[in-house]
C-alpha cells in the first residue's frame, strides 16, 4: 500500500484526541498503515523491574497512529495539505502540496 507520509514529514492530526496537534514521523508501517509520531497518541506503559529500574516504572511512550488521521504540512502555509506526485525534469517523482504547488522534502 502506497503512504502519503513518510519518515521525516511534519504532520498535524485531523481526528481523535490528539486533534490540532503536530509532529514530525518517527516509524511508518505501510501494511499496518500507521504512523509512529512525535509526541502524539502518548499512552502511559508499565515497565517491568530490572537493574536500571529496580521498583519498576510507568513511562509514557508513543504509539502508532492510522494514516487517514494525519495530515501533511503545508511547508509554505503550515496548513494541512493534500498532495500530488509529479515527475520531474530528470523523471524522477516529487511530491507537492496541492494548494500551491510547494515541493514537499
Amino acid at each position: 500500500m502506497s503512504l502519503r507520509v513518510r519518515k521525516g514529514d511534519k504532520v498535524i492530526v485531523l481526528a481523535g484526541k490528539d486533534k490540532g496537534k503536530s509532529g514530525k514521523v518517527i516509524h511508518v508501517y505501510p501494511k499496518k498503515a500507521r504512523a509512529l509520531v512525535e509526541g502524539i497518541n502518548m499512552v502511559k506503559k508499565h515497565l517491568r523491574k530490572s537493574q536500571q529500574n529496580p521498583q519498576g516504572a510507568i513511562a509514557n511512550r508513543e504509539i502508532p497512529i492510522h494514516v487517514s488521521n494525519l495530515g501533511l504540512v503545508d511547508p509554505v502555509s503550515s496548513k494541512p495539505t493534500r498532495i500530488k506526485t509529479l515527475m520531474a525534469d530528470d523523471g524522477s517523482k516529487q511530491r507537492v502540496s496541492a494548494k500551491n504547488k510547494a515541493v514537499i522534502a
